[in-house]
């Protein structure tokens, strides 16, 4: 599941801090407790992190503009794996690929057939950043408020903002401490539908000298239920703006829609992904 480091770090936050949830009997819906925003988050997360829930591979369609597509709108066919996800790039802002890039995407699906081990590897790396996040969670006690539910549709709605008592360790936990914003929980299935995050106000590092992100800089993330009953990220928006040392703009800016799944057999192969993106 693609949720991106600031999904990843916020859900951590609250499994390792839990949900002190606040009186507010003017806004929230009758009845939800601050028993039952605990409940609700812990079953929450104990989907988001049972590995049986996830054991579905599908194929799917992705629009992705990130720093990976240099900018540019990619439109990709994606296939899962137990090694990782193998792609094959369809167009380019809305355009189809040349006869040389149509050639260049065979050679290397080509190579990913011939060489799974090497793809293996550098899919492990970017799953390693995921688990970087989720060992900083360690870290993380009492990182925010939450109010009591409130129901929005079919979902249940967590608002979260900085608890003023926490004190933040590193420069990376005080970015995160920054954030305010909402978890939205399905009713039905207690599974994650919505996460959302934004940090009002700058944030200086080391006094302003080692950097700032600015205000506005924001993640969301939504999931939708899938053939097999899994909930797979449909969309999933990054904007971080600030500067870094010596006043060298930074950014991570990513948006990403997921559509057209198709569920496939949870033991499909690199080499079996291959074929079916070749088709």
């Amino acid at each position: 599941m693609r949720v991106g480091r600031w999904t990843i770090v916020v859900l951590g936050v609250l499994a390792t801090a839990g949900v002190r949830a606040q009186s507010s009997s003017t806004q929230n819906s009758p009845g939800k407790s601050s028993n039952d925003a605990r409940r609700i988050v812990d079953t929450m997360l104990a989907h988001e992190g049972d590995p049986a829930e996830h054991r579905n591979k599908y194929m799917y369609l992705s629009e992705e503009r990130s720093e990976r597509t240099g900018g540019h709108l990619w439109t990709e066919r994606v296939v899962e794996t137990a090694m990782g996800k193998v792609r094959l790039l369809l167009a380019e802002d809305g355009k189809p690929l040349n006869p040389e890039r149509v050639a260049a995407e065979k050679a290397r699906l080509a190579d990913i057939a011939a060489h799974p081990d090497a793809f293996q590897q550098r899919e492990q790396a970017l799953k390693n950043d995921e688990q970087h996040a989720e060992q900083m969670l360690a870290l993380l006690h009492k990182a925010f408020v939450f109010d009591e539910p409130r129901a929005e549709g079919g979902d249940l709605r967590i608002a979260y903002r900085p608890d003023p008592a926490y004190q933040p360790r590193t420069m990376e936990e005080k970015v995160l401490h920054a954030m305010s914003g909402a978890v939205l929980v399905d009713e039905r299935t207690m599974q994650l539908h919505r996460m959302e995050g934004k940090i009002p106000a700058d944030v200086s590092l080391g006094y302003g000298i080692l950097g700032t992100v600015h205000a506005g800089s924001s993640f969301s993330t939504t999931h939708e239920m899938e053939p097999g009953g899994e909930w797979k990220d449909a969309l999933v928006n990054t904007a971080i703006d600030g500067k870094a040392m010596l006043f060298k703009e930074i950014g991570k800016n990513e948006h990403v829609v997921h559509s057209e799944f198709k569920r496939l057999s949870e033991n499909v192969s690199v080499a079996e992904a291959v074929q079916l993106l070749a088709q």
